[in-house]
């Protein structure tokens, strides 16, 4: 029986999809191992957003080899996509395989027999016009079910519609089927995820269905306490969302909606299709209907042509704005991309420096957020997280808590007063208080 070890660097996407293939792997007889434990086979699915993909990619098989030298190596996911040519240079990769091609895996590298010169099968992105569900099982306390690919966006820094295709969705009665999978396997909450998940509906190039209705779907589906949407473009998080979230048993509290500048011109330059005026009507919405909802925002710092005069014009924008954490991203080029070839490039220090900027506001947004909702009661999923004798999880509307470490708590859903804010920035509970009876 080989072993076959799994490494994901990226998105939670990129983890639904691991998992589903690792299940593969364990369907043919293949034993899954951890990292470290001497495996036959490796499989490293990569990620294109993150910097410095490469020397990620080269340490990880570095690694690898040491671990176990006469290993069979296989590079996917969008770096895979994207650059092929270079990731079959890496010495100790054994194949390389495309979008259209890494769910076929077993099939197209057969008994993962090493040979002299690195297989490369990975085709045009227009050939990666499928939809192959997955999802994570097994891995954590949540699940992250693939609902959505692709993307027909283009905007102007990402190189995702390059990585991925076009955009391209499973069915509403598919999504459904693996909902009621996974509630069979206990699993207390799934996240929806996707590259744009509000864009759901598209089969063969169509639109036949709307990402609301897949909502409303999936908030019937008995045995899953808790749905959370992952990420969601501002002018795809419609009013008739927000608005049956906020009476939803299932959906939570909690949206992560990208924002990538406060200021219009840059918008503009982006190529984003909404303006700062709508997304303001988005939080508002939210926040009228769900005072207590958690709002993360995606930003983008030293884009070409943001002056000083414009990133001000971003930070005065969020630290007016009622959000409760931003997840900061330091602009850098991306082959193929209009942005690389756009003129006023800001210097890297200077990018550097407002990144740091917007982390610090990250901070105190979060705090700010956690203060707000001490001494009130929310429901917590513990997770199989422990540091320094403490258990942790999230509410519903996302705040990390900290509790007493017990092992009968993981997998638990209970019903917890958020008591004070730790050294570390958490809130901590002093005695959670009943298990959560599922719905």
């Amino acid at each position: 029986m080989k072993k076959v070890a799994f490494y994901t660097l990226g998105c939670k996407l990129n983890f639904s999809e691991t998992s589903t293939i690792s299940r593969q792997f364990e369907e043919k007889g293949y034993l899954k191992v951890d990292f470290q434990d001497n495996p036959d086979i490796f499989i490293i699915n990569t990620c294109s957003v993150t910097e410095n993909a490469d020397k990620k990619c080269k340490k990880i098989v570095r690694e690898a080899k040491k671990i176990s030298p006469n290993s069979y190596v296989t590079i996917i996911g969008c770096y895979a996509q994207l650059k092929p040519k270079e990731i079959s240079e890496i010495a100790g990769v054994d194949a390389v395989l495309g979008a259209a091609e890494k769910f076929r895996l077993i099939e197209l590298l057969d008994d993962f027999a090493a040979v002299q010169e690195t297989k490369v099968l990975a085709s045009e992105i227009q050939e990666a016009t499928v939809f192959n569900n997955a999802y994570s099982i097994n891995d954590r306390t949540r699940t992250f079910l693939k609902v959505q690919d692709g993307c027909n966006y283009g905007c102007a820094f990402c190189t995702i519609p390059l990585a991925r295709g076009k955009s391209r969705s499973n069915t509403i009665e598919s999504v459904v089927q693996s909902a009621h999978e996974i509630a069979a396997t206990g699993v207390n909450e799934i996240v929806l995820t996707g590259v744009n998940i509000g864009d759901f509906g598209i089969v063969d190039g169509k639109r036949n269905e709307r990402f609301a209705d897949l909502v409303y779907a999936l908030d019937k589906v008995e045995g899953i306490n808790r749905l959370r949407i992952s990420s969601i473009e501002p002018n795809l998080l419609t009013n008739e969302i927000i608005s049956f979230a906020a009476q939803s048993k299932r959906f939570v509290p909690h949206f992560h909606v990208p924002l990538q500048s406060g200021s219009n011109t840059i918008l503009r330059k982006m190529g984003r299709r909404y303006l700062r005026e709508l997304y303001v009507d988005r939080v508002t919405k939210i926040k009228t209907l769900m005072p207590h909802a958690c709002i993360g925002v995606d930003v983008i710092v030293g884009f070409p042509g943001e002056t000083d005069e414009l990133f001000l014009e971003t930070y005065i924008f969020l630290n007016e704005l009622d959000i409760s954490y931003l997840h900061v991203f330091t602009y850098s080029e991306r082959a193929n991309t209009r942005a690389a070839e756009m003129d006023e490039v800001v210097p890297m220090k200077k990018r550097n420096e407002r990144s740091k900027m917007l982390r610090i506001l990250s901070e105190k947004k979060r705090r700010k957020f956690y203060t707000e909702n001490l001494g009130k009661t929310f429901t917590v999923l513990f997770e199989e997280d422990v540091e320094d004798g403490k258990i942790h999880g999230f509410t519903e509307n996302y705040i990390r808590v900290a509790a007493k470490y017990d092992p009968m708590l993981i997998n638990e859903l209970k019903v917890v007063t958020l008591d004070l804010i730790n050294e570390k920035g958490n809130v901590e509970v002093l005695e959670p208080e009943m298990v959560f009876e599922k719905h």
